[in-house]
């Protein structure tokens, strides 16, 4: 029998219980000492109003309706990154939804899977290096 959760913020409790979350900075070391992939669920429209992470960090960028098929080893669509033991710091705008993608993630054996406190908003806070939001009316970035 599943668990029933008395709303989000206790869904959210819940999840994050199992995470061991990294500041923007923690995942910004990680990413840079190539020890860790992170994973930018925003949609695109996010990502072009606030930026996006700096390219050359390689950042994969993965709708959040299709992360777990992208991420699981035993999917057909799995990405070639995919793998149990890989460290995955999922990042959204403020550190809410993907602490639930994080915690989706170790429910599938990616047990070293966790999110930014704070989110894309707490790595801009840190002044981490982006690239910068499209300018209005050009095309959108992927």
């Amino acid at each position: 029998m599943s668990r029933r959760f008395d709303g989000v913020d206790e869904l959210l409790a819940d999840a994050r219980s199992r995470l061991t979350r990294v500041s923007a900075q923690a995942a910004y070391d990680e990413v840079a000492g190539q020890t860790a992939l992170i994973v930018d669920i925003r949609p695109s429209e996010q990502r072009s109003r606030f930026g996006a992470i700096d390219p050359t960090l390689g950042p994969l960028v993965i709708d959040r309706n299709v992360l777990e098929w992208r991420l699981d080893p035993r999917s057909d669509a799995r990405l070639p990154q995919a793998a149990y033991d890989a460290r995955v710091i999922v990042i959204c705008q403020q550190g809410y939804q993907s602490s639930l993608a994080a915690d989706a993630l170790r429910s599938l054996g990616i047990e070293r899977a966790t999110d930014v406190v704070d989110g894309f908003e707490g790595w801009l806070a840190a002044g981490l290096p982006i690239s910068p939001p499209a300018a209005p009316g050009s095309a959108t970035p992927s």
